[in-house]
């Protein structure tokens, strides 16, 4: 299009010193205009730098949006520096070190633009006078930030869509503080919104960000931000980001259809939610790190989880508040671990978790009251020493178990119901403790209370209701009761009275106090054992047709002959199964397996995915695997190491037992060492339960032959063994380029050499960890891409994504 002219209508004082007419070119169209003056521009392509220092309006043709380009060869296209209008008018820009058009000083009003560029930004405000009021303008830059806010800059963008972006979509640095209302900005890479900076901060308006390769709202470095009824969905890294001292607030925001975490806090990062709504993300809905690092939030929903990670994770010393939440449709509710991490819930529900609705571990603490927590397999588990907090006024219904406490936990509960649940209501094992003060349990499938050996555990007030095997089961030094009750006219309980007070109350007794052992006590969800996939992996698991699990097993770098023997164990399997269906005899098949080779070679997946094809084969009733080592089974004193190892196989029903390190039970200098007791047990258990268990051992191959020494018994029924052989360089290159893929990232020229060189080299000595060592060294190389990535100001997809040689750690010494 050629280029037209431009007509000057001189305004206010300006007409008795300058004169009004038509010009050919811009530059000197504006050289005569002066503040009020109208510039209307002809259609066509102009290839002029324009600088604005003067308030006039400068527009195309009304409804002509597009017939008037501006599109110099290089530089800045428009540069305005007054408070002048410009409206209608196609934006166009080549120069990769300067943007599209630039706002210095001044309250311009931009409406109706379209910059349509591949410059350094589209848009870009700078200097604190700067403050442009831009309306429905419309921002193309793949070479680039589609919108940059810099410098103090600020000024409010109304209508304005950011439709692809090289980099960050809007990006606000230097104590810049722009405000968005009615945005969409979709289409960029690296984030949708940026804000980074100490004075730096945003805040926004019914806006909307998608489609974003990488995270939809970045915020961080002291940066602040506000989004009022906003969306954020289908990005490809996480929805929202704080790091280091951000605080951003979001009030009536959707963020949802996230593949990683829904938001993710680090660093002394605060956020706050009000009536927001997070659904379908892969990860955690809500990741929060740190000490100092906070979520307080208030009638919020999360919910409908489309990955196998919590709802909540809050590690590391940080904390989070929910008031009035609901959280449901997830594998697991909260999580809070690690000492000083916290959690505080008040009148919030928690419901339909496939797994445990609150887990407390590691020293971390966490407060509920007045919460209900339903259809859940675990209600709350507290598990392990230091981890504790309360739970007041809670009610739980409708779970596997209801509140669980283990290895040394101790948490109080005051007036918490537990209604219907298909095992315990409260149990207590593995040196777990505990306050109980004026809880019920109503409707159990199993006991009420049940405290097995040595938990000190404490219980005032308490009562039971129709509990199908007792309101209390205690084990002969059991907790300290006071005042407790129950309807069952044989409840069973064993007890010693609290210290100047008798075991029952003035108003209240327990019934028929008798000693009662359970031989095998076992509520659903509760492994004394830990599972290999996470809490309450025990859940049934999903069903797969065997050709899936297979594949999958295939899919596996290297493991040749362990593949061969799976498979022709599978195949041995299924022809006994057809032949039994054709009514012939079909050959015995010992599905106890001996898995040998050094750690990291894929002992444990192979074993899970052997339970799969064993549950879609029929031969077992669930397929989930249960991981547990000799710290699981051994107690500390006679007769406990039968108890636990009883438990784990109890949990493992219907699966597979995989013990890890078997060896360990039958160490060569043992003497009298219990550990030859879990073995004896799980002999017999195998014998007498041969159809309901299979029993993976694994270890070292030299210890694993002595293992299968110590008992007449163990070699009969370990009669196939599968040796794991060790990774060389090149499927550990595989496994690092696997690793990259899934977490999209691509190595760069050399790379791949330099990694085969890089394995090969490599000591291969006692504590060479094969798998894992080759995902520590892509960690690795992560970890040195973004110290180097980070001192990029605008890094390029290719740089954010490509991995170098210089990335690889440095070798380690030889052993």
């Amino acid at each position: 299009m050629a280029q037209g002219t431009v007509q000057v209508t001189h305004g206010g004082a300006s007409r008795w010193r300058r004169r009004s007419g038509e010009y050919s070119t811009l530059a000197a169209a504006l050289a005569v205009a002066g503040d009020g003056d109208v510039l209307s521009i002809s259609p066509g392509t102009y290839r002029e730098n324009l600088v604005l220092h003067h308030a006039v309006t400068l527009r195309g043709p009304e409804g002509g949006l597009g017939s008037v380009r501006i599109a110099p060869p290089d530089g800045v296209a428009l540069t305005v520096r007054a408070s002048a209008v410009v409206q209608d008018l196609h934006l166009e820009g080549q120069d990769g070190a300067a943007p599209a058009l630039l706002v210095e000083d001044g309250a311009p009003e931009l409406t109706d633009l379209r910059v349509s560029t591949r410059s350094a930004a589209g848009i870009e405000v700078r200097g604190s006078g700067a403050r442009p009021l831009v309306r429905r303008c419309t921002v193309e830059n793949p070479a680039g930030v589609g919108i940059a806010v810099l410098d103090g800059g600020g000024g409010v963008f109304e209508e304005c869509e950011v439709v692809a972006a090289g980099q960050t979509g809007v990006s606000v640095r230097g104590g810049g503080r722009p405000r968005l209302e009615r945005c969409r900005i979709h289409h960029a890479v690296g984030a949708g919104i940026g804000v980074t900076g100490e004075g730096s901060g945003l805040e926004a308006l019914g806006c909307e960000v998608y489609e974003i390769k990488g995270a939809g709202v970045q915020i961080a470095a002291r940066a602040t931000a506000r989004l009022t009824d906003c969306a954020v969905h289908r990005t490809s890294a996480d929805g929202v980001t704080l790091d280091t001292d951000a605080v951003l607030s979001l009030a009536g925001c959707d963020i949802h259809d996230i593949p990683e975490n829904a938001v993710d806090l680090r660093s002394r990062a605060v956020l706050t939610l009000s009536r927001t709504t997070v659904r379908r993300f892969g990860r955690n809905g809500l990741s929060v790190w740190d000490p100092g690092t906070r979520v307080d939030a208030e009638g919020c929903e999360i919910h409908d989880s489309t990955g196998d990670y919590p709802a909540v994770w809050v590690s590391d010393g940080a904390a989070v508040s929910l008031d009035s939440c609901r959280v449901h449709d997830v594998p697991d509710a909260l999580f809070v671990l690690d000492r000083g991490s916290r959690v505080e819930v008040v009148d919030s529900d928690l419901s339909q978790v496939r797994n445990t609705a609150v887990s407390v571990s590691d020293g971390a603490t966490a407060q509920l009251d007045d919460c209900r927590i339903r259809e859940a397999a675990t209600g709350a588990w507290f598990r392990d020493h230091g981890s504790g907090g309360t739970l007041a006024n809670c009610t739980i219904d409708a779970v596997q178990t209801g509140v669980i406490v283990t290895k040394g936990a101790d948490p109080a509960l005051e007036r918490c119901t537990v209604t219907s649940p298909a095992e315990a209501g409260f149990y207590v094992s593995a040196g777990g403790r505990g306050t109980f003060t004026a809880c019920r349990v109503t409707g159990s499938s199993g006991f009420g209370f049940h405290v097995l050996d040595g938990c000190r555990t404490t219980l005032a007030r308490c009562h039971t209701e129709r509990c199908a095997r007792g309101g209390y089961e205690f084990p002969e030094d059991g907790p300290l009761v006071e005042g407790c009750t129950g309807d069952e006219s044989a409840a069973r309980a064993a007890a010693r009275p609290a210290p100047g007070g008798a075991l029952a109350g003035a108003h209240a007794a327990v019934h028929d106090v008798t000693v009662v052992r359970s031989a095998v006590p076992q509520p659903a969800g509760v492994p004394a054992a830990r599972p290999a996939d996470g809490p309450d992996s025990g859940a049934a698991a999903t069903a797969r047709d065997s050709v899936e699990v297979l594949g999958q097993l295939d899919a596996l770098v290297g493991l040749d002959s362990v593949k061969r023997e799976v498979r022709a164990l599978t195949d041995m399997i299924e022809v006994g199964r057809r032949r039994q269906q054709a009514g012939l005899k079909a050959a015995s098949v010992r599905r106890h397996l001996v898995f040998t080779g050094s750690p990291g070679t894929g002992k444990t997946t192979v074993a899970r995915l052997y339970g799969e094809i064993l549950a879609s084969l029929g031969v077992l009733e669930r397929g989930h695997l249960v991981e547990v080592s000799r710290v699981d089974l051994v107690g500390e004193h006679i007769g406990s190491t039968a108890i636990r190892t009883q438990e784990a196989f109890e949990r493992a029903r219907g699966g597979v037992l995989f013990i890890d390190e078997a060896y360990a039970l039958a160490p060569e200098d043992s003497g009298r060492d219990f550990g030859r007791e879990a073995i004896d047990t799980l002999v017999k258990l195998m014998e007498d339960h041969r159809d309901a268990v299979v029993v993976i051992v694994a270890g070292y191959t030299a210890e694993m032959e002595r293992f299968l020494t110590v008992n007449p018994g163990v070699a009969s029924r370990f009669s196939r063994t599968i040796t794991f052989g060790d990774y060389g360089p090149g499927e550990l290159l595989r496994i690092v380029e696997q690793q990259a893929e899934e977490h999209e990232y691509r190595l760069g020229e050399g790379a791949a050499e330099a990694l085969l060189a890089y394995f090969t080299q490599l000591p291969k000595g006692p504590g060479f960890g094969n798998g894992r060592t080759a995902r520590q060294t892509f960690e690795s190389m992560v970890e040195r891409h973004a110290g180097r990535v980070a001192q990029l100001s605008e890094p390029s997809t290719d740089e954010l994504t490509l991995l170098f040689p210089a990335d690889l750690p440095v070798q380690p010494a030889p052993c």
